[in-house]
């Protein structure tokens, strides 16, 4: 097994893209389980559901300036208060910063990889995150998200994290001085199988404004910056992409 695969012998960053000049960075983490030490490995369930995402960030943020790299986890479980998503993320930040110096950065990560993002957000280079189906359990702490952009998109038929969690936790980033908004996309599901085209329109659309700020934000973003109810997101109609409703279980975060 090459180093590239092997987390032990890996560094956390993953590149995926690297410009000749880099302005900004996006940063993709993907879930976990709550307790394992089993090795996180590129072709694991919670890494290949990304890999769409990857695709779409790519193509909406052009290739003359913009880094896109993984968080590369050494194991595949957050497990207690060792957050070991989160030490990997910090760490693939920092290695990041060595690469290209001090460069904006987003984080966009899901479930498991929601959290570890949302709790990197006090990195300095850090300057947005966008969590999908994040794991936000009562008392997740929140004071590192002052003055950082948040959006969230929960699926509201989610069985493995709760949508209610998160959106008390965007009132509560909110209290703490973040920018914060939470989009509940209508019958999503955690894995976000159901409706993957407006999972992926809206998380990349936020990824580019995060990017760009001077930009306009897209309508969604807007609404759910303002609202303090989480606005429902709802598919124009159903495409031969989307798999028919019904429950879509999985073990993990």
């Amino acid at each position: 097994m090459s180093g590239e695969e092997d987390p032990s012998t890996a560094g956390a960053l993953r590149v995926r893209r690297r410009p000749d000049r880099t302005r900004a960075a996006v940063l993709v983490l993907h879930g976990g389980r709550e307790q394992s030490s089993g090795a996180a490995r590129p072709w694991q369930l919670a890494a290949l559901r990304m890999h769409p995402f990857l695709r779409a960030v790519a193509a909406a943020t052009g290739r003359d300036d913009v880094l896109l790299g993984q968080v590369r986890y050494r194991s595949r479980g957050w497990n207690g208060a060792a957050a070991e998503p989160l030490r990997d993320t910090r760490r693939a930040l920092a290695e990041l910063c060595g690469l290209v110096g001090d460069v904006p950065v987003v984080l966009l990560g899901h479930s498991m990889g929601g959290r570890a993002a949302l709790r990197a957000a006090d990195a300095g280079p850090v300057c947005g995150v966008v969590a999908l189906a994040p794991w936000c359990p009562p008392g997740e702490p929140v004071a590192q998200l002052r003055d950082r952009d948040v959006l969230v998109l929960h699926g509201d038929r989610d069985r493995v994290t709760d949508p209610a969690e998160s959106a008390a936790y965007v009132v509560r980033a909110r209290a703490a001085g973040a920018r914060a908004g939470m989009l509940l996309v209508a019958n999503g599901d955690h894995a976000m199988l159901r409706h993957p085209a407006l999972w992926h329109r809206t998380a990349t659309a936020a990824v580019a404004h995060l990017l760009a700020p001077e930009t306009a934000p897209g309508e969604p973003f807007v609404r759910a910056l303002a609202a303090a109810e989480p606005p429902v997101l709802r598919a124009a109609r159903r495409t031969s992409s989307d798999p028919a409703s019904g429950p879509v279980r999985e073990p993990g975060c």
